[in-house]
């Protein structure tokens, strides 16, 4: 669908929730509290053939995910420390409002089988919702930043995926992207697997250990595929999906949901 077109939309047409920031920002002669997101993840799922949507980390209920057909866990701010059960390292800056938020629509989107792209903050995330945990500051790790080179400036990092993956079917063997991150995948979360590193090898690229590890199509990835507008096989691979006759809903949860909670107004 054309940028800004005023077009009928097919109703078979997907529809992508984008998970965003909830934040103090600045636009215009405004200066407040907003829920936001890059344009550039909206383009891009647009360019792909879907109709964005956002979910701001406030007044949610899992059901709102009966109401699309994908869900994209956006990059952003780290996940707090004490959701993997670790103190926090001093550089570590979470917004622990948007974590209950997220892992809420994570719980509600796999029990419903729905179409899930983790991207950078989201790749933790589902990490993390496994059971898993973080690195929370690579350089101590790597001994370098170029992953993160400076404040709003994207590095870039080259990828091998693991043959025979879903990662590899997306991406082919090798591929360069743009990221923007300080903190990584430590220990694996259950059921899942790592079908992507760098050269370091970092972990770059997750996906389910089996098909019956996640019910319905789940991929996450390091980096920032919505700013590298030339490489857009990451979120067409999610759209395609929520198409796939696999992609179906499951019912509701009629069981109360330990995440079914409205988390804390910031």
């Amino acid at each position: 669908m054309p940028h800004g077109t005023d077009a009928p939309v097919s109703t078979d047409t997907p529809v992508i929730a984008i998970s965003c920031y909830q934040q103090q920002a600045a636009w215009g002669v405004w200066d407040a509290e907003a829920a936001l997101i890059p344009a550039d993840y909206v383009r891009m799922v647009a360019a792909c053939g879907g109709i964005p949507v956002l979910l701001p980390p406030h007044g949610l209920r899992p059901a709102v995910l009966d109401r699309v057909d994908g869900l994209i866990l956006a990059g952003g701010a780290d996940v707090d420390a004490g959701a993997y059960g670790q103190p926090a390292h001093p550089r570590t800056a979470s917004q622990p409002h948007r974590d209950a938020s997220e892992l809420m629509l994570l719980e509600a989107a796999r029990a419903r089988a729905l179409p899930v792209l983790g991207i950078c903050r989201g790749m933790q995330v589902i990490n993390v919702f496994a059971g898993g945990t973080l690195h929370q500051h690579l350089p101590e790790v790597i001994d370098h930043s170029e992953y993160q080179p400076a404040p709003g400036v994207y590095g870039e990092v080259e990828v091998d995926t693991v043959p025979g993956t879903l990662a590899e079917a997306v991406l082919g063997p090798r591929l360069t992207a743009p990221c923007y991150h300080h903190q990584g995948i430590d220990r694996l979360g259950a059921g899942l697997k790592a079908s992507g590193h760098n050269a370091e090898g970092l972990v770059e690229l997750l996906e389910p250990e089996s098909a019956g590890d996640w019910p319905g199509w789940m991929l996450a990835v390091q980096w920032h595929p919505e700013h590298h507008t030339e490489d857009e096989r990451v979120v067409q691979a999610l759209v395609d999906a929520t198409r796939s006759p696999t992609a179906s809903r499951l019912p509701t949860p009629t069981t109360p949901n330990p995440h079914d909670t409205q988390p804390p107004r910031h």
